[in-house]
């Protein structure tokens, strides 16, 4: 029985989610599972063809891999096993994610719903023990903003936080609250005598050189869980902090106290009830009918297969002949039912797909520069309808140059990859002096410059003055919107599109754009 909080981590990250989602889908959804081999040694050549798995010999031929990443879907309440058939079953939010919605917001909903217990934490193969009754990423974010806190890191988390917070009573909240301060001042004197034994690896035994390594990996990839929702972030230090520009929303979502999920003990009621997208409240499928496997299902699965990959990768903002092209030579599947599986499935696209890289680009630092620069491009033209032109690879030029040709104006994007990124000196008189008064140095149009805009993982606490500097300079508007904002921005114009003037005043606000202004806009 497990002493701690676990979650099971075929892979720490949940980058590749849809893709596997995809492949288990190609594989073996609406097929028996439990015991059938041959299924399980399908999928898991199907994840290592696509590059999800590590490819390996299989001397034991028992699929035990695709078992484990069957568990880890499971576990985010993306999949179950049909009790009256045995056969694995997409649950919505599963569907939801393979339709082409935004997985980061599904996700985020399944990790802030992920509980103890659960039908995955009480099964057999996991059994975390009883005692633990705690939705725990709710639990972390309430710790991160804690006054008392400020910052969680991942050895306060391994070595106190999954270990003692057991529920959500205030006296144990309070008590993990102390017990990290305790852990700040003595380190691991504060640790029980006998902690070691007590809270040992699943696996049995303990490793002398590396006694806390099973609980320091636990920690590590509940903490990357959690940057996955965008709500908190390793700041330079590897301290995990609420972004600031989140801190409403996770005010809000602490402020609601949903129930606890009931019945873990019965795995399908379990997870259709967790497994609800963030659009339904209830799931009323009925999924005992039998539907006959043809060829044409296959070939459909292999081309959401194709599209979910794509789309991960750049903004897809609707159904191109070049998407097409590329799809069909993936998958050999002729032009013609490419064509037209795309445009039914996804006509819309699915730009919410590339969120979370383009999230995480905003922080790898000035290595992937360049790459944030061009989907900041990519991402502007396919869900705002600008003619949008990389042009910092010319020399003393901003990143991206906006053209309208709607409303008649250019504006000028300039990417930084800072978690919490300043306009110092240097970088105020590129953008008066090279930006904005060299505009004809890269661009030969008739259109006037109608703002400058700042894109960054975050910003300090002075940009609102340093913003309105160059304006009272150069009497140009501009902006500053964190990497979060931007993906809010682009979630509501897919909902509501905003047009161009409104994006003009958006984005001519002489301040750091914040949620609320976002909100007001669209109105």
């Amino acid at each position: 029985m497990l002493n701690y909080w676990w979650v099971t981590r075929p892979k720490r990250w949940l980058n590749s989610v849809p893709e596997v989602l995809a492949a288990i889908a190609d594989s073996a959804l609406n097929q028996e599972w439990q015991g059938q081999r041959d299924t399980h040694l399908t999928l898991e050549e199907a994840l290592e063809a696509a590059n999800l798995k590590r490819k390996g010999d299989r001397r034991d031929q028992t699929g035990g891999g695709a078992r484990t990443y069957v568990a880890w879907l499971a576990s985010l309440g993306l999949v179950f096993k049909q009790e009256n058939s045995g056969q694995l079953k997409l649950t919505l939010a599963g569907e939801a994610i393979m339709a082409g919605n935004s997985p980061v917001n599904i996700l985020k909903g399944q990790i802030l719903k992920y509980q103890f217990p659960s039908s995955f934490s009480s099964s057999r193969g996991v059994n975390v023990s009883p005692r633990f009754k705690i939705r725990p990423f709710r639990f972390l974010l309430k710790l991160l903003t804690d006054l008392r806190m400020e910052y969680l890191n991942e050895e306060e988390i391994a070595k106190i936080v999954i270990i003692e917070a057991d529920n959500e009573t205030n006296a144990c909240y309070e008590k993990v609250v102390s017990r990290v301060l305790e852990f700040r001042a003595d380190g691991d004197k504060c640790l029980e005598p006998d902690f070691i034994g007590k809270y040992a690896s699943a696996k049995g035994g303990i490793n002398p050189d590396f006694p806390y390594r099973h609980l320091t990996d636990i920690a590590n990839t509940i903490t990357n869980w959690l940057e996955y929702t965008q709500l908190a972030k390793r700041d330079d230090d590897s301290l995990i902090r609420i972004i600031p520009d989140k801190a409403d929303e996770v005010a809000a979502i602490l402020s609601d106290n949903p129930s606890f999920i009931d019945r873990p003990d019965q795995h399908e009621y379990f997870q259709r009830k967790y497994g609800l997208d963030p659009k339904r409240r209830k799931d009323t499928r009925n999924l005992s009918e039998t539907r006959t496997i043809t060829a044409s299902i296959i070939a459909e699965h292999k081309v959401k297969q194709a599209f979910i990959g794509e789309s991960l990768k750049s903004p897809i903002g609707k159904v191109t002949a070049d998407l097409i092209d590329r799809i069909a030579d993936q998958t050999g599947i002729e032009i013609k039912f490419v064509e037209e599986t795309l445009l039914k499935l996804y006509p819309r696209g699915a730009v919410g797909s590339f969120m979370s890289e383009y999230f995480e680009m905003a922080f790898r630092g000035r290595d992937d520069a360049v790459e944030f620069e061009k989907a900041t491009a990519e991402l502007f033209r396919t869900a705002f309808g600008f003619e949008a032109r990389h042009v910092g690879s010319i020399g003393l030029t901003p990143d991206v140059l906006l053209l309208s040709d709607v409303d008649g104006y250019c504006g000028i994007i300039d990417n930084k990859v800072y978690s919490r990124y300043t306009i110092n000196n240097d970088h105020r008189n590129r953008m008066i002096h090279n930006y904005i008064g060299g505009l004809q140095n890269y661009y030969d149009g008739q259109f006037s410059l109608a703002f400058f805009t700042y894109i960054a993982g975050g910003f300090g606490r002075n940009i609102d003055s340093q913003i309105r500097d160059i304006f009272d300079e150069t009497a140009i508007c501009g902006s500053a919107v964190s990497v979060s904002n931007v993906i809010a921005l682009v979630e509501k114009n897919a909902d509501t599109p905003y047009p161009h003037t409104r994006l003009r005043e958006l984005l001519s606000i002489n301040k750091q754009l914040l949620m609320g202004d976002i909100s007001l806009c669209q109105n």
